[in-house]
């Protein structure tokens, strides 16, 4: 674990820095032209994937480690690869940069608060004291919004090396992610293994009523296909290195990891059919 907890804020801090050298200020333009989209994508993700983790928290009988597992990924932002993965879907890109962009950037404030909220309802205890909600905060805001900000700077300062650059850092950034993921499961594997097998079909139904959540509220806000599209791939995947890399700091024992570690390995699989599928319709309906 503590190659984990030394390693993981540095992967995250370059993978946030190579989202924030693909941003620029006119990516937070579409709040401004489609609010409702950007309102659903939100709320889909800040709002109603916790919930979703806290009823299915409650609902299975799982060790108090993996409950508090399930709301620390509830509580992460979008994954930085959902840009690509909305693009190759169809999806409306420009709302998919907005929402990653500025769910990350206040992501210092989301975690921290959603964790918060959520600790008592699926323990049934008070947060400990010890761990203070301000320190978190801090931490936070150092190793994500702060790359993100240094990465949009360097965007303008250097465009041409970002332009150049930049489809490489994203690869990279995938590739470290899957690296620190496979490594934080590695270092406590034989430790672990009871709890994958407790945690394998609870992250998979997870998945599939978060993604099941965010169509309803698509539905019911009458979110046109692209958009919707887009706030189902930006809700089902979420930035497993950040949920991680607080989970470890905040908590040493490496059972907290499980549901998410499942659950970053599951996302993809996941996304991956549904996106095959819309490309299926997608070839069936022009024919």
């Amino acid at each position: 674990m503590e190659l984990v907890k030394i390693a993981g804020p540095i992967i995250l801090a370059f993978i946030m820095l190579s989202l924030g050298m693909g941003l620029s200020i006119n990516n937070f333009k579409n709040i401004l032209t489609q609010p409702k989209n950007f309102f659903v994508g939100a709320l889909s993700q800040i709002i109603i994937f916790p919930l979703i983790a806290i009823s299915i928290a409650l609902i299975f009988p799982l060790p108090v480690e993996l409950k508090v597992g399930l709301i620390l990924l509830a509580a992460a932002p979008g994954g930085v690869t959902t840009n690509v993965i909305s693009k190759f879907a169809g999806g409306d890109v420009a709302l998919s940069i907005s929402l990653t962009a500025v769910i990350s950037l206040l992501c210092f404030v989301t975690v921290p608060l959603i964790f918060s909220f959520t600790y008592p309802i699926v323990t049934g205890q008070v947060l400990p004291f010890e761990y203070s909600i301000g320190s978190i905060i801090i931490q936070i805001f150092l190793i994500t919004t702060v790359p993100v900000v240094l990465g949009m700077i360097l965007k303008i300062l250097l465009p041409n090396f970002t332009a150049r650059f930049e489809k490489f850092f994203i690869n990279l950034s995938f590739i470290l992610f899957l690296v620190f993921l496979f490594m934080a499961i590695y270092q406590e594997y034989d430790n672990l293994l009871g709890y994958f097998s407790a945690s394998g079909m609870v992250t998979f139904v997870l998945n599939i009523m978060v993604l099941a959540g965010a169509l309803l509220l698509c539905s019911i806000f009458k979110v046109e296909k692209p958009a919707k599209k887009t706030i189902l791939i930006e809700t089902g995947l979420q930035n497993g290195t950040l949920a991680i890399v607080v989970t470890v700091l905040i908590f040493y024992d490496p059972v907290y990891l499980v549901p998410i570690a499942t659950y970053s390995l599951l996302m993809y699989a996941v996304i991956f059919i549904y996106v095959i599928g819309l490309k299926f319709i997608y070839v069936e309906d022009s024919e």
